[in-house]
């Protein structure tokens, strides 16, 4: 049986409450409720059956990079030496192991991946690429960006 690729059917009071979560995780299910005009009880099942479909995903604290001596970002783009799926698996499966790598994305274009990583500055950023990113599985080449301001990041999803 083939799966569906078809989101799940989210009514008005689902979306509110996506929206309202999105702008707080930390709202108490009674203060949720009264956001999005409905009971706490039919509040508290709806949030669970949103985590059951996988309309959300998680809910986790957003640090500050800054308090945690992580305040350069950084986005790299990568070339690999093959375009085989092996060679895909082999990158992903690495740069998935690296706790720097906040994110990685699979593109079109001039590069194969967009990384993107957090370092405390410069220093520590060229000795994370001289030592654990050139030597991940078949990497070609890349291209360091450094962020000089972050204008938008982690914005809520529109919807």
């Amino acid at each position: 049986m083939k799966e569906s690729t078809t989101p799940p059917e989210l009514d008005r009071t689902d979306r509110r409450i996506l929206r309202a979560l999105q702008e707080n995780g930390r709202l108490a299910n009674a203060d949720l409720a009264k956001l999005v005009d409905a009971s706490p009880a039919t509040c508290h099942r709806r949030t669970q059956r949103l985590f059951a479909i996988g309309a959300i995903s998680g809910v986790r604290a957003m640090v500050s990079p800054q308090a945690v001596d992580r305040g350069a970002l950084v986005m790299v783009g990568v070339v690999l030496d093959r375009s085989t799926p092996e060679s895909f698996a082999a990158f992903e499966q690495a740069v998935a192991a690296l706790p720097f790598v906040l994110d990685c994305h699979l593109v079109a274009g001039d590069f194969d991946y967009f990384l993107k990583i957090r370092v405390s500055d410069m220093a520590d950023f060229n000795r994370l690429h001289g030592t654990r990113l050139i030597a991940l599985p078949g990497v070609r080449q890349t291209r360091t960006f450094f962020v000089m301001k972050e204008v938008v990041d982690n914005a809520p999803l529109p919807f």
